[in-house]
């Protein structure tokens, strides 16, 4: 796969070209416009971005393997963390680089010096691109770590960009994140364009407020000081309040705009993807109600997971259920499950100004994931109401129904993991590799920018599964 910065450099070459513009009109075609609309990278970007997330490829994206969510019966390189065979990080680095964070940053430029925008326009527009871009950075860091930042998507000065310390990003995705709401204001943003909120800016800024309550949470560990200042802004803003604010795409039936994970379990014709052992048993354990939401028994009369990382029959396990089999699930971004299940957190600890009751939380946390997907109020009232699922306050309990809620956002459920260090994860049958902690930097990043990328494998501890990021430390 090409490297993102020289697709970038052939971008940016093509768009800086200055002529006399008598001869460079001569050469317009009106058909073909060279100008792309802020509108259409917005889109672009977002489908991008929602894709990328939702993807069970095992050539584009393994977080469901990571988070021992799935298993396979047959190719079991992904369950045993092979990312390098396929080129999986190189795919998953150009894609967010490359189609979501610089069509993020070129709509930007666009919308700044468009002059048909009225002001209080261009700042909600301004912020819709910047909280889907915080976002994207987000999601890259707690993939790899440190990466290109403050020098990356800007090939013509900096064609081998240098990598920036993880935690000093997120401090800046902070920052940036504050700044995204306080543009979005109450002006009329991106709305036709928009296939997330379809414009609503109060949807927005609770989108942002949450992504920031994300980020505090995820810094509890290092950096109480700016966890706490996060998390108290982004309560004080206003969080998601129900599942009907949850930031999702509602895919459709029709092709290239369905969910790729019905393409890859239906469309492809393919039967090697499992419900995983892992995540079986303790929902068995656990008599969790949402068991015939997430699988499907065609052929046992039990739920069975499959042996992760091993070799299994396919007709002798429970199957993924049939709504992750419809072309028209929506691909979840951020929902309310995970905003009350961070609140439940920050409550536990102590400390956070407006984080209310943990139990309160925990309960309301999970109830919203059993009805998100089907299941009643009182089905979440008989299920709280178990001696192993009542609040107890502890981390093993708090973590593992927050990596259950997780099971259609995968990157997430694999990041509860990596902080909380629950639910107990297996080692897979075939190789018994420990469970990665992060994605190794792309091959073609070795090859392309040996020299930065020596250096941010030194800085981190060394390019390994097993580095931990910055903010897992317990």
């Amino acid at each position: 796969m090409k490297k993102y910065f020289l697709t970038i450099i052939a971008l940016a070459t093509l768009w800086s070209c200055q002529t006399d513009e008598r001869y460079e009109n001569l050469n317009r075609d009106p058909k073909n416009p060279t100008q792309v609309k802020a509108d259409f990278l917005f889109t672009s970007a977002i489908m991008s971005l929602n894709d990328q997330m939702a993807s069970a490829n095992v050539n584009t994206n393994i977080f469901r393997f990571f988070a021992q969510y799935f298993t396979t019966t047959t190719y079991l390189d992904e369950p045993n963390y092979d990312v390098n065979q396929r080129g999986i990080t190189d795919r998953h680095w150009s894609e967010l680089y490359r189609d979501v964070i610089f069509d993020l940053q070129d709509a930007k430029s666009i919308v700044e010096v468009d002059p048909e925008l009225t002001e209080t326009e261009r700042s909600a527009r301004l912020g819709q691109l910047e909280v889907l871009e915080v976002y994207a950075w987000a999601v890259m860091v707690d993939s790899f770590g440190d990466i290109p930042y403050t020098e990356a998507v800007n090939a013509t000065e900096f064609p081998l960009p240098a990598y920036d310390d993880a935690a000093t990003i997120y401090a800046d995705l902070v920052t940036r994140i504050s700044a995204a709401s306080a543009n979005l204001g109450t002006g009329e943003g991106f709305t036709g364009a928009d296939i997330l909120y379809n414009g609503d800016i109060d949807a927005w800024n609770k989108f942002a407020h949450s992504l920031q309550l994300r980020l505090g949470m995820r810094l509890s560990d290092v950096n109480p000081t700016l966890s706490k200042s996060t998390v108290a802004a982004a309560i004080a803003g206003g969080v998601f309040t129900s599942n009907a604010d949850n930031a999702q795409l509602q895919y459709q039936t029709n092709q290239p705009y369905a969910n790729p994970l019905w393409e890859d379990l239906v469309e492809s014709g393919r039967a090697d993807y499992l419900p995983a052992a892992t995540i079986v048993d303790i929902m068995n354990d656990l008599n969790d109600p949402r068991r015939p939401l997430y699988f499907f028994n065609e052929t046992v009369d039990s739920y069975i997971g499959g042996v992760y990382g091993g070799s299994n029959n396919y007709g002798s396990y429970t199957h993924v259920g049939e709504a992750f089999l419809d072309p028209t699930l929506p691909g979840i971004l951020l929902d309310y499950a995970e905003v009350e299940f961070n609140l439940a957190a920050a409550a536990e600890i102590g400390g956070y100004t407006g984080a209310g009751v943990a139990s309160a939380h925990y309960n309301k946390a999970i109830t919203a994931s059993i009805e998100y997907w089907g299941g009643t109020a009182a089905q979440a009232t008989a299920y709280l109401a178990q001696s192993n699922v009542a609040y107890d306050g502890s981390n093993g309990q708090f973590a593992t129904q927050f990596w259950l809620a997780m099971y259609n956002n995968s990157l997430e459920g694999w990041s509860v993991w990596r902080k909380y260090d629950a639910p107990a994860f297996t080692l897979p049958q075939d190789t018994e590799n420990p469970v990665p902690l992060r994605y190794t930097y792309p091959v073609n990043e070795q090859n392309l920018n040996q020299t930065q990328y020596e250096a941010a494998s030194s800085a981190i501890g060394g390019d390994k599964q097993t580095t931990p990021l910055f903010w897992d430390i317990n």
